[in-house]
């Protein structure tokens, strides 16, 4: 197997070691202009928001090769032509429903195929530290908690982890609000999970928060894709 490069993300490296009982699932969508980051896109314009979103996903798959877990890219619309953007990377298609329902039906999917335990993160923060994936995992490989939660500075979560299906925690839940992770941690609290929450982080909602993150990377050299789209789209934007 060849290793893969940054210039052509297509498959992981051959000689990192494996730990197939924590998968990582990313919930994402094919970027596309008009459909992808819609307030991202009303500030910059839809085909800069694509761009930019590409340039998240690329970056992101390239980051996630140095995890051990086997990582699936779970994509929507389920037509679109999102494998060819990752080739040699594990991709499937979301099922229809909200995102509560896409989750549960991942998650679902990843434990029957043998995981003893699921992360499942987006792509809106390709700048996501390894070691949220790493301490998650570990958390509940070592059965000291029943939910893993990264809080997302929007009062959402950038992660979350799990070692069984939990559609009472995801089903009806009000997705894109501000009151997301306390409604999951009430819904946790109330089912007697034991919860661990990881350092919180910033994703890429607006053109603030692309602006908050080009500063956050400075010259990161694994995100590359990511630093060029934003210094060129700042530079339009002066």
């Amino acid at each position: 197997m060849q290793r893969s490069t940054r210039s052509s993300p297509s498959s992981r490296p051959s000689s990192l070691p494996q730990d197939p009982r924590a998968h990582v699932l990313v919930m994402t969508r094919h970027p596309e202009p008009g459909t992808t980051k819609t307030r991202l896109a009303a500030r910059i314009g839809p085909e800069a928001a694509c761009r930019l979103y590409r340039a998240f996903v690329l970056d992101l798959a390239e980051r996630l090769d140095a995890t051990p877990h086997p990582v699936t890219w779970v994509f929507t619309p389920p037509g679109a032509p999102f494998a060819a953007l990752l080739p040699g990377r594990p991709c499937r298609p979301q099922v229809p429903g909200d995102l509560g329902a896409k989750l549960d039906a991942a998650i679902r999917s990843a434990l029957q195929g043998g995981a003893e335990a699921v992360l499942v993160i987006g792509a809106d923060a390709p700048h996501l530290p390894l070691g949220a994936v790493r301490a998650g995992a570990a958390a509940l490989l070592a059965d000291d908690v029943d939910l893993v939660l990264g809080p997302a500075d929007d009062g959402g979560y950038y992660l979350i982890g799990v070692r069984a299906p939990v559609p009472g925690l995801l089903v009806g839940m009000p997705w894109s609000t501000a009151v997301v992770l306390d409604e999951t941690l009430r819904r946790a609290r109330d089912a007697g999970m034991r919860v661990r929450l990881l350092a919180p982080l910033s994703d890429v909602d607006t053109w603030d928060d692309a602006l908050a993150l080009r500063a956050l990377i400075g010259d990161d050299p694994g995100l590359a894709r990511t630093r060029a789209v934003l210094d060129d789209l700042a530079t339009m934007a002066r």
